[in-house]
């Protein structure tokens, strides 16, 4: 089973630009023991079984209905919306997605660390709705009260991913 870690935001995460603040930002990582691309661990990600189950209630609840052809649509880089997210920006190790309201930012990013394996990392980011007294934005009781929940929703999505890659391969970790 993977190890998944929670890690700081490495400097050329393109999720770094919110970090700080009266926002929230994290970092999940895990290493898996081959090479992955990009478009791979994109793939693999939005189309986990975990993962859709999130796609199904977005389509429920904002009629934001995705098919995982326009997952590998998204992960070949021919596409710029996916779901209720939209492509902030794009590396060649990495990819920054903003939630159709804005409030929230989803970040994968692959690491090689030699020539047979790999570090994922996945991160989010949650920006203030709106200004509190003296201008400060703040994220609420509700957001700090679902922390933990988060937490460990998104170690699941990165364990996801990586065992969905790992069966792909057939490498056992």
């Amino acid at each position: 089973m993977q190890s998944i870690e929670p890690c700081p935001l490495p400097a050329p995460a393109l999720l770094v630009r919110y970090a700080g603040g009266n926002g929230y930002t994290d970092c999940f990582t895990t290493v898996l023991a081959r090479r992955v691309a990009l478009a791979d661990f994109i793939d693999a990600f939005y189309t986990s079984w975990l993962f859709k189950l999130e796609r199904a209630v977005l389509a429920g609840l904002f009629a934001r209905p995705s098919t995982d052809a326009e997952a590998a649509e998204l992960a070949a880089g021919n596409a710029e919306r996916f779901a209720a997210w939209t492509v902030e920006a794009r590396a060649a190790d990495q990819i920054l997605l903003c939630d159709l309201r804005g409030r929230t930012r989803s970040w994968l990013m692959v690491e090689a660390r030699n020539t047979a394996r790999t570090r994922l990392y996945f991160g989010s980011a949650i920006v203030p709705a709106h200004p509190e007294r003296h201008g400060h934005a703040a994220l609420g009781a509700g957001f700090r009260a679902l922390l933990g929940l988060h937490r460990l929703y998104s170690r699941a999505l990165l364990h996801a991913a990586a065992r969905r890659l790992e069966r792909a391969t057939g490498s056992a970790s």
